[in-house]
């Protein structure tokens, strides 16, 4: 490989790895320990990567497509694309091969390795990037839950296999907290993801409030969108509590972590709650102090607890 392709694939993966400030939670947070937060930016590299892929938002120039063997001339079909992405993950579980060949996935290699991490998580998130090419619509709230099981928990479970923590009960609490951060950024997405030909929203829920088509594209949501995005955000709030022991089961900074994942959600919901549950002219975003006042308050019920 030629200097100058090594800059070029350098700058790609510094590209998706840039997104992290953009997430609605801190990635890898200043106070975790230095591996842990290396291993969570290799797993970050790897979601935002498949996700770029899934929503067509891969930098200008190919280059990923290049690095995956794919075609130029298709180096806009998604499935092809989460195809030969998945063929390059199974070379990070494949000792005897020469591993895989995009530098985020080589990346990934060491925190794997170091931590003794399955593929099925990571298996499913390209799993969930597949179906959103191939399901646009979810008929009940449970044909939902199942697509966050693929879309949101294996993250969940990625972090406490890094930090070594994973138990069957604490797996549970996680899956709840991970769905309902899942169904918090559909809430937030809505107007987003029908320009994506996308609804998150149970189609039996949008016949339950009288809820349309039409109504989710209007600028402003009328009595019935919001009476649906509120029934959704209770729904989220209450995965949230049943959740929220999680936090109290872990020690130290892992609890400061998973207290701001946390938090984060129920200040996303704060948010939409504030803006009157009108998700349609853009997400409604939780301002930081708001945001630490939950974690606060979510860590502070974990001690009591604890």
């Amino acid at each position: 490989m030629t200097g100058i392709r090594q800059v070029r694939d350098q700058d790609t993966s510094h590209a998706t790895l840039g997104k992290a400030a953009d997430e609605n939670f801190p990635v890898a947070p200043f106070f975790l320990p230095r591996a842990w937060r290396d291993d969570l930016m290799a797993v970050y590299g790897f979601a935002r990567l498949v996700d770029d892929i899934g929503d067509g938002d891969l930098a200008p120039g190919g280059a990923d497509a290049r690095l995956l063997g794919v075609a130029p001339e298709r180096a806009g079909d998604r499935l092809a694309l989460l195809d030969a992405f998945e063929t390059d993950l199974r070379r990070v579980f494949d000792p005897a091969g020469d591993g895989p060949h995009h530098p985020l996935l080589r990346a990934l290699v060491p925190t794997v390795e170091r931590c003794g991490l399955p593929p099925e998580p990571f298996l499913g998130l390209v799993a969930a990037n597949r179906q959103d090419q191939l399901v646009s619509r979810y008929e009940t709230y449970d044909d939902l839950l199942a697509y966050c099981e693929l879309s949101a928990n294996p993250v969940g479970r990625l972090v406490l296999g890094i930090t070594g923590t994973a138990t069957p009960e604490r797996i549970r609490r996680s899956d709840e907290i991970c769905t309902a951060l899942q169904i918090v950024e559909h809430l937030q997405d809505v107007a987003e993801d029908l320009a994506r030909d996308r609804v998150y929203l149970p189609a039996e829920d949008l016949k339950r409030f009288h809820v349309t088509a039409d109504d989710l594209a209007a600028p402003t949501a009328g009595a019935s969108v919001r009476a649906l995005i509120a029934f959704e955000a209770g729904r989220a709030r209450d995965l949230l509590d049943s959740g929220a022991p999680l936090v109290g089961s872990v020690r130290g900074r892992l609890r400061l972590l998973l207290a701001g994942f946390t938090g984060g959600g129920y200040a996303a919901l704060d948010a939409i709650a504030a803006a009157g549950f009108d998700v349609l002219p853009g997400p409604p975003k939780a301002a930081k102090p708001s945001l630490i006042r939950r974690a606060g308050a979510v860590l502070l019920t974990a001690r009591k607890e604890g």
